[in-house]
């Protein structure tokens, strides 16, 4: 089934069944009206598209079992014996079990292993980036192991090249180290300086990472009136993990580095799980004084895949496709339904017998 045979699927469905196929998908999916909702499950699914359709059917046939056969109510109580201000608990309906055959081992190894080296390319949300920075804040939205780094070290090396500061954060101390670590490498131990709450290494450096703490301080005593001459070269501001924005107790500390960071500074957001990366380019666009721009890319470099290791050392596809469906257990590989089974009749006490 292409992509626009599987929106106009979709479409046809209602809102209830749009909502459950969310579930463990989108985020915040309760807040989307129906056309947003499909884009989104569509988007989100670009790599597993076979496992968004496989759950949708799933969902359909056990719609239509309920419509085809229902139950009537046993027992009716008649009005006057209705206790008020009561409700009953809704029924759980069992997942169909799937009929697919379920993917093979080796097909479901296939392709994993160390790729072939080859020459580094950018990609092209990669290099968008980029030229957005030349310009304004960029928020980048893209899942693990995508790139992301590479964009900040490219945006670093451009900002020194014009002589100015770039400040690098991480909501983590140990991210913090590692960073340092690894950014010494790249641009050399006498350009990087590290500021956290148990070491100051360098703090002169053109490129100093600290953790976002340290930095919103920075710009609480400059606000304040006291002189940094590090915030008057600076040039550009990374956040890394900037999904902490969202934090219930930390997310403070974002907003206001955000708030306060110099107007001649640019701002890069990096994250692999921020909900509603739009919503935080729009509010950005509204302090900031230039239009943020989104750069977002949904295909995963390097795809997840799901199997079952029995102590026994026995393995096998965790799923019945390659990919991991979400939120279906009709879709449970059969040699790995059989091997729980196996496990479980093993670790029963004995005189004990599996329900």
């Amino acid at each position: 089934m292409t992509t626009d045979e599987l929106a106009q699927l979709l479409a046809q469905q209602p809102v209830a069944i749009l909502h459950r196929l969310a579930r463990g998908r989108v985020q915040r999916h309760f807040r989307a009206g129906k056309r947003r909702l499909i884009d989104m499950l569509i988007q989100h699914s670009t790599n597993n598209l076979a496992g968004l359709e496989s759950d949708l059917q799933a969902l359909i046939e056990e719609r239509q079992s309920r419509v085809q056969t229902p139950v009537p109510p046993a027992n009716p109580v008649p009005p006057r014996q209705t206790a008020p201000h009561t409700s009953r608990r809704p029924t759980r309906t069992h997942e169909p079990e799937s009929t697919e055959p379920g993917v093979t081992l080796t097909a479901w190894l296939e392709g994993l292993g160390v790729p072939t080296p080859q020459p580094f390319v950018p990609d092209p949300w990669q290099e968008e980036a980029l030229a957005g920075l030349a310009e304004t804040d960029v928020v980048v939205s893209v899942p693990t192991g995508s790139g992301k780094t590479y964009v900040a070290v490219e945006a670093a090396r451009r900002a020194m090249s014009e002589n100015r500061t770039i400040i690098y954060t991480s909501p983590l101390k140990a991210l913090s180290n590692t960073k340092f670590t690894e950014f010494s490498k790249i641009f050399g131990s006498d350009q990087v300086g590290i500021l956290t709450g148990d070491r100051q290494d360098n703090a002169q450096a053109p490129i100093l990472i600290m953790t976002t703490e340290i930095l919103r301080n920075l710009l609480y005593d400059a606000a304040s009136g006291e002189i940094d001459v590090r915030l008057d070269t600076l040039g550009l501001v990374i956040l890394d993990e900037s999904q902490y924005i969202a934090d219930p107790e930390r997310g403070v500390v974002w907003e206001e580095t955000i708030i306060f960071c110099p107007s001649q500074a640019k701002l890069l957001l990096l994250s692999a799980s921020i909900g509603n990366p739009q919503d935080i380019a729009d509010w950005l666009t509204s302090i900031r004084p230039s239009p943020c721009r989104l750069v977002r890319h949904s295909k995963r470099t390097v795809p997840l895949r799901a199997g079952y290791l029995h102590p026994n050392g026995k393995l096998t596809p965790l799923f019945r496709t390659a990919g991991i469906p979400y939120g279906h257990p009709g879709q449970l590989h059969p040699e790995a339904k059989r091997l729980f089974l196996q496990y479980e009749e093993d670790t029963l006490p004995s005189g004990r017998t599996r329900r």
